[in-house]
C-alpha cells in the first residue's frame, strides 16, 4: 500500500501546471496571489515560526494553513514574483528548548491531524524543489527527525545549504549526538535544485541532489526510534539582527510512504 501526501511539485507538474524549472535553474511557481495554503496542500504540515515566548515557538495547525485564505506572515507567506511558499528565519527569534537558532520549518503531520511518526521499515521519501535566495553561514533545508521511541531530541539527519553554495547533508552518529558532514553538491545562491531524502529497507539513507544519489548506512542504535520529516528555513546562525538570516523558497514538496 502507498500513501502520498502530494503539494505542488515536479511529479504534478504537468497536470496542473504548477511548476515549470528552466535550464537556467530558475522557477515559477503556482498563484502569487493565493496563500501558500491556496497552492500547496498544507493538511500534512504544521508549521513552526521564531515568534513567541522564550523556549515555545508559536506553531501553527494544518487547519489554519490551508486555503487561498491560509495562514502567511512575514515568516512564512507566497513570493508574490513567482508563487513560492517562503520561510523567512531571522539570526535573532524564539528558539525551541534544545537549540540556539531560530526556524521557519513544516514539521509533517497526518492527514488526520496527528504527529507523523513513522519506523524506519518501509519506503519513505521526501522530494523538494527549491531556491535559497539568501543565508548568511548556512541553512538547514530538510530533516528527518527522531520522533517516538527514546529520549533524543536529535534528527537522525540534516540537510544543509552554505553561503558559498556547498550542499552539505549531516549524518546523525547516534541519539546521543555527534553529526558527520559529507559534501553532496554545490549549487550557486539564488539557483533552483532539487533534492530526494529517503528511508530504504529501514537501514539505509538515499540522498539524491540534483539527480546525483549517496546512500549512508543508519546506525542501529537509531531503530527502536519512530521518525518524521521537517522542510523549510531553520537557520544555523544566530546574533541580535532581526534583518540577517536564511530565505527559503520553496517550488515543490512531496512527501510518500510505502511498505
Amino acid at each position: 500500500m502507498i500513501r502520498s501526501k502530494v503539494l505542488a511539485g515536479v511529479s504534478v507538474a504537468a497536470a496542473v501546471g504548477v511548476l515549470a524549472v528552466t535550464g537556467t535553474g530558475s522557477a515559477t511557481a503556482a498563484d502569487p496571489g493565493k496563500a501558500p495554503g491556496g497552492n500547496f496542500d498544507l493538511s500534512v504540515w504544521q508549521l513552526q515560526e521564531p515568534v513567541g515566548s522564550p523556549g515555545s515557538p508559536t506553531t501553527v495547525p494544518s487547519s489554519r494553513l490551508r486555503g487561498a485564505n491560509g495562514y502567511q506572515d512575514a515568516y512564512f507567506y507566497t513570493d508574490q514574483r513567482d508563487g513560492a511558499m517562503t520561510f523567512w528565519a531571522p539570526e535573532k527569534g524564539v528558539t525551541t528548548p534544545h537549540s540556539r537558532y531560530a526556524r521557519s520549518e513544516l514539521r509533517e503531520m497526518n492527514r488526520g491531524g496527528g504527529a507523523a511518526d513513522w519506523s524506519l521499515r518501509g519506503n519513505h521519501r521526501l522530494k523538494a524543489t527549491l531556491r535559497v535566495v539568501s543565508v548568511t553561514k548556512n541553512v538547514c533545508v530538510g530533516q528527518i527527525h527522531l520522533g517516538s521511541g527514546g529520549s533524543s531530541t536529535k534528527p537522525l539527519l540534516e540537510l544543509y545549504y552554505h553561503s558559498n553554495g556547498d550542499i552539505v547533508l549531516g549524518t546523525e552518529n547516534s541519539p546521543s549526538g555527534g553529526q558527520t558532514p559529507h559534501p553532496v553538491g554545490h549549487v550557486p545562491i539564488g539557483r533552483t535544485w532539487t533534492y530526494t531524502i529517503a528511508v530504504s529497507g529501514g537501514d539505509t539513507i538515499d540522498l539524491t541532489v540534483n539527480g546525483s544519489t549517496t546512500h549512508y548506512p543508519i546506525p542501529s542504535s537509531f531503530f527502536p526510534y519512530k521518525q518524521y520529516f521537517k522542510a523549510g528555513s531553520y537557520n544555523q546562525s544566530s546574533s541580535d539582527s532581526t534583518t540577517k538570516g536564511a530565505r527559503v523558497a520553496f517550488y515543490g514538496l512531496t512527501v510518500s510512504h510505502s511498505g
